[in-house]
């Protein structure tokens, strides 16, 4: 048994049922092992867990190359896309990369992603808080998105009218917004932290 069809198959799993049910002896049923089979492979499941997720990373289409310091902004809104279609590729997957620790590979990302930054003009320290902000905006973003999909539809939905009377202001912005977990909602928040990062690197920074 391959370490890399463990993976595979919890992958499987995870699409299946979520995070939640996934347990070691369900996947050991499913590969047609004992549980204790897997700890030939896997020290505990946070170690597995770990692996799933950097699998979803390596399984990412490859991420925009960064060629222009003057597009910066361009390229950081793709990454921003980018990870957000990658979390969105697997049932739970925000809450399973959130979970998780982050891999030498990952480190080598973010690693050139500062360098990436520093050359278009902001210090390490700036690229480090900008790139942490975006990655949390993306990562709490798709959180609500599936935890919007998983929620019960069974439920009726509110007056609108009620509501409309009850909160206007929210519901001005409602209206303009869209729903507040579409890509127009997205795109608005993407666009609010790269603002603030610009006028950060147009002051100078610190």
């Amino acid at each position: 048994m391959e370490r890399g069809t463990i993976v595979a198959t919890a992958l499987r799993l995870l699409d299946e049922g979520g995070l939640d049910r996934l347990t070691l002896r369900r996947l050991a049923g499913e590969l047609g092992v004992q549980a204790p089979a897997l700890y030939w492979h896997f020290r505990g499941k946070q170690e597995l867990l770990d692996a799933m997720a950097a699998q979803m990373v390596r399984e990412q289409p490859e991420r925009p190359v960064f060629t222009d310091p003057a597009r910066w902004r361009v390229w950081l809104a793709d990454r921003a896309r980018g990870d957000r279609a990658m979390l969105n590729s697997r049932r739970d997957g925000a809450r399973l990369v959130a979970g998780t620790r982050p891999s030498p590979e990952l480190f080598a990302q973010v690693e050139r992603a500062v360098a990436a930054l520093e050359s278009a003009g902001f210090t390490a320290e700036d690229a480090m808080l900008g790139l942490s902000a975006v990655s949390g905006y993306v990562g709490g973003f798709v959180l609500e998105e599936q935890a919007d999909r998983a929620r019960d539809d069974e439920q009726e939905p509110p007056d609108r009218e009620a509501v409309a009377r009850a909160y206007p202001r929210l519901m001005a912005a409602l209206e303009r917004i869209g729903d507040p977990q579409g890509d127009r909602a997205f795109e608005g928040g993407l666009a609010l932290i790269l603002d603030g990062l610009e006028r950060r690197l147009a002051g100078g920074g610190g």
